[in-house]
């Protein structure tokens, strides 16, 4: 399970350091794409390989599944880790979550996420403002 957050920051190679607490789960090499609100999200293959499926079992009929799959797979990209614990970011993918600099690389059970530290910062402050609202509707869903 992956928790925690932590700030590192990118070089101009396009490189972070992946958190030690985070590296043996991930593994040698794991899977890094487009991420929901703007963040990108690392998966341990065993991980990535149980979402594949369940994206496969989505309906090729409905446009919003076509979507979803496109969006998620064209920017998949299988990251290796090298000997300083570091991590090549695409150009691509750090466009998509506008890393320039500053990171927060965190954990969210089964993925990392990886955010620009100013829109992590963001989110922050605008979901700490309705955190009991946001509690109060996960328990509608049998939280």
């Amino acid at each position: 399970m992956f928790m925690g957050e932590y700030k590192h920051n990118i070089d101009a190679k396009g490189r972070i350091i992946m958190p030690a607490k985070f590296r043996d789960d991930l593994g040698e090499s794991f899977v890094v794409t487009r991420g929901l609100d703007q963040c990108l999200f690392a998966y341990p293959l065993t991980e990535w390989r149980i979402l594949e499926e369940k994206i496969k079992k989505l309906p090729l009929t409905k446009k919003d599944a076509r979507a979803f799959t496109r969006f998620f797979f064209s920017g998949a990209v299988e990251c290796d880790i090298d000997k300083q614990g570091r991590i090549n970011l695409p150009a691509s993918l750090r466009e998509y979550a506008k890393i320039e600099k500053e990171c927060a690389v965190i954990g969210v059970s089964n993925r990392v996420e990886i955010w620009s530290e100013q829109i992590w910062a963001g989110y922050i402050d605008e979901s700490e403002s309705t955190f009991a609202e946001i509690a109060e509707n996960m328990m509608e869903i049998d939280f």
